[in-house]
């Protein structure tokens, strides 16, 4: 069952302040919470990418983590984790990054991809597009192919799709 835009939007709690002052977090809890507002997201993200030929999906932790392997499930492919520096156990490929409130470091296991594998890059929001861009690098580093890009949600007013270009972006909901 689908949800439509509105409702999924409405339960979407915004937060002035975090992580620091001047952000505004978009929080998703309340959609994980509702077990058909969940669903129907996930449904409606999986939408475009059914048939696409995946071979993995990668999210980024940690709200990405919770979408990411529910899509990947629905879609039949694998999963891949993107963590931050010094948490995946196996040897890594990384890059470093600005995000609107710092710099970060993301990694992937150097196996996690075949050369030429199709993967789909997941996670909630995408706001100056900044950790997608980085991802994408990421990715080809270790030899995938961005086959696209899936986010919950898009503060379309920051402008991230224009880090990705040339790339399939798509977003369940545009703010």
């Amino acid at each position: 069952m689908q949800q439509p835009e509105t409702e999924l939007r409405a339960a979407i709690r915004d937060i002035p302040d975090f992580p620091k002052p001047g952000i505004l977090f978009y929080d998703i809890t309340p959609i994980l919470q509702h077990p058909k507002l969940f669903r129907s997201a996930v449904a409606q993200m999986c939408a475009p990418w059914k048939n696409s030929g995946l071979m993995a999906l990668a999210a980024i932790e940690a709200r990405g983590f919770i979408l990411g392997g529910a899509m990947a499930c629905e879609l039949g492919c694998g999963f891949i984790p993107i963590r931050k520096k010094g948490k995946l156990p196996w040897r890594t490929a990384s890059v470093s990054y600005a995000l609107e409130y710092g710099t970060d470091s993301l990694e992937i296991h150097a196996d996690a991809v075949p050369p030429g594998g199709r993967i789909l890059l997941v996670d909630d929001v995408l706001a100056t597009g900044g950790t997608a861009q980085a991802v994408v690098e990421l990715i080809r580093q270790v030899g995938g192919e961005i086959a696209g890009l899936q986010f919950l949600l898009e503060l379309g007013f920051l402008k991230g799709r224009a880090r990705l270009p040339g790339l399939p972006v798509k977003t369940l909901l545009l703010t």
